[in-house]
């Protein structure tokens, strides 16, 4: 297939081999990227002020403005600024994620919590991904979908999909397995902290269910800090040690797309990891050696989640709203699923501390 015959936007080529033929990158001057990185950043600022004035997840603004303003992707000159930040700015979010992660924190969950962490993960995926069939929806968007929830939410969505691509799921699926995750996210917060008082649990239990199930960090801290100040400390490790394991999930997925071979013809994925996984794992590796001052921790998180969000506004930007809307109900399908799998296993797991 010539790369005159690929529809854009390619946001999710993950080794850049489709923008290389199309257009290489050092051909492209610093202004040719001005467009569509400078109303990202507007767009993104909007989200931020709209979240900060009116409590509402910045995840789900940036999503919406995106979304508005996607017919701005109908010009061509705001598609090199755009693929920057939904491709550049994404994995440069990832790696300085991994300054919030320690070893230390891992230690500190204990080894029962841990393995019970890592079969609800497993389950979560596993589950989602045998659904697909039952709803009639496509295998690698419910592996997006199970992933997503088992993770760390809209990011660990993002980085999945450079690896799964936008030839197996197309831009507005991905969109909408966003806006889904997002929202399930932001119930999540508002609904279990109740049901955990509803059950009884104690303070360590309602943490380790609300880290364990809820998707976005965000929302999951805020989750357990809503129940009391120690679930909100053991909800903060489980759902960082969560993020933790992004990478080797990534990894395992790198392999499995890899040796399954389903890419275009004569094109396999490299068996290797992407640069943004190994920078995820050294700057973790290197803040468990030496512990980072906390003014660089906070910086770290700040830019991460400043260079995520604007990977989402950009990638809803690039979303063709008419495919968005072609999708029926169906499509929430993967992520009620993984929802309420992530749910159930992770209270069957808060019950058994």
């Amino acid at each position: 297939m010539q790369a005159s015959e690929r529809r854009w936007p390619m946001a999710a080529d993950l080794y850049g081999e489709m923008q290389l033929e199309a257009a290489p990158p050092a051909q492209r001057r610093v202004r040719d990227y001005l467009p569509g990185a400078l109303v990202t950043a507007i767009a993104a600022l909007a989200a931020a002020w709209l979240a900060d004035h009116y409590a509402a997840p910045i995840v789900l603004m940036g999503l919406l403005i995106g979304l508005a303003l996607s017919f701005l992707s109908q010009d061509r000159r705001t598609h090199a600024g755009l693929d920057l930040m939904s491709q550049t700015a994404l994995r440069i979010g990832i790696v300085l994620v991994g300054a919030r992660i320690t070893a230390a924190q891992l230690a500190e969950l204990g080894p029962l919590p841990f393995a019970l962490l890592i079969g609800i993960m497993l389950a979560v995926i596993v589950a989602t991904t045998l659904s697909a069939r039952l709803f009639g929806q496509d295998r690698d968007a419910a592996l997006l979908a199970g992933g997503a929830t088992a993770i760390c939410g809209a990011s660990a969505a993002l980085a999945l999909y450079s690896l799964i691509g936008d030839r197996r799921v197309d831009q507005a699926r991905f969109t909408l397995t966003l806006v889904g995750i997002t929202v399930a996210s932001a119930l999540a917060m508002t609904l279990y902290p109740v049901l955990a008082a509803q059950f009884g649990l104690s303070d360590t239990q309602a943490g380790f269910l609300i880290g364990a199930s809820i998707h976005d960090v965000a929302q999951a801290i805020g989750g357990g800090f809503s129940f009391s100040r120690e679930a909100g400390e053991v909800a903060t490790i489980v759902k960082l040690t969560r993020v933790a394991l992004l990478a080797p999930m990534l990894m395992l997925v790198a392999l499995w797309l890899g040796r399954r071979g389903e890419t275009a013809p004569g094109r396999r994925i490299p068996l290797r990891l992407p640069w943004f996984i190994t920078g995820f794992l050294a700057l973790a590796a290197l803040n468990s050696l030496i512990a980072f001052p906390k003014p660089v921790q906070d910086g770290a998180t700040t830019t991460a989640q400043a260079l995520l969000l604007l990977a989402i506004v950009a990638t809803a930007m690039k979303a063709r709203l008419a495919l968005l809307l072609d999708q029926g109900w169906r499509s929430f399908a993967p992520i009620i699923v993984a929802t309420l799998t992530s749910f159930l296993f992770a209270l069957a797991a808060a019950l058994s501390l």
